[in-house]
């Protein structure tokens, strides 16, 4: 079994700020709006990748936030979500798997008490702080740039990463990476190959722990990448170019 662990946002669908052309269906609606797109291309090529390839969403978006999405390529059999700390199965929230991802986080606890203290008092902080399913800090942050610097500065990184997103801000445990849902998975499937697509610095050990990473073009040079990557040539949308490679070869 081959599996493609794919990151959605800004990898397979893009938001309404985004410039895809009008060849796009929608894909998610939030309170009444159409926010989230997916080329047609992608659409036809992710239908015919899905008869020969297990597609496994694999984002940092919740629950709740992934549930809104419909890619309108038939059911989705598994969905890794919470950056890899829930794994959704037909839809329902896998328990051993969640169990498992809230033992592997213990020792990043004391970490993630350091930094719901430091956020609670941060005057920067501009929305609630969040502590997704137990297993992660999100917030939205002013000059979350310098924020992140400051946290590095005060967590042990040993045992948590922090990364933003534009203005979000994500305190996360090492070992809820994508990257070890990755290898999680790979035992839980049995799959004999992986293939992985991203686009941020979130996705780098996902990309890392596949068989075959496929990433935009820059991707190497931005993040002084030291691992085999596939580039893709920037020359059109990431979605299209990285479907059609799979599709090219599907001897992944």
């Amino acid at each position: 079994m081959t599996v493609l662990h794919i990151d959605l946002d800004n990898t397979l669908i893009y938001s309404y700020r985004h410039d895809i052309g009008n060849a796009k269906i929608n894909v998610e609606i939030y309170q009444g709006r159409e926010i989230s797109f997916l080329t047609k291309t992608t659409h036809e090529n992710l239908k015919k990748i899905k008869e020969r390839i297990l597609i496994v969403p694999t984002s940092t978006r919740s629950i709740e936030q992934y549930n809104r999405i419909n890619l309108q390529i038939g059911d989705i059999s598994h969905a890794l979500v919470c950056n890899g700390g829930v794994l959704l199965a037909d839809g329902k929230k896998e328990p051993l798997w969640y169990q498992t991802s809230l033992k592997l986080i213990q020792e990043s606890l004391p970490a993630l008490d350091t930094a719901r203290r430091f956020l609670e008092k941060d005057v920067r902080r501009k929305f609630e702080l969040r502590f997704i399913e137990e297993l992660f800090l999100f917030t939205k942050c002013d000059e979350p740039e310098t924020v992140v610097e400051e946290l590095r500065e005060t967590l042990d990184t040993n045992m948590t990463d922090v990364f933003h997103n534009k203005e979000k801000v994500y305190v996360v445990p090492r070992k809820l990476s994508k990257g070890k849902a990755v290898e999680r998975f790979r035992e839980y499937i049995k799959a004999d190959k992986v293939i992985a697509a991203g686009d941020s610095e979130f996705d780098i050990s996902m990309l890392r722990a596949a068989d075959i990473g496929i990433a935009p073009h820059g991707f190497r040079q931005e993040y002084s990448i030291d691992f085999p990557l596939e580039e893709m040539s920037g020359s059109g949308i990431f979605s299209d170019e990285l479907s059609e490679k799979i599709l090219e070869g599907m001897k992944y």
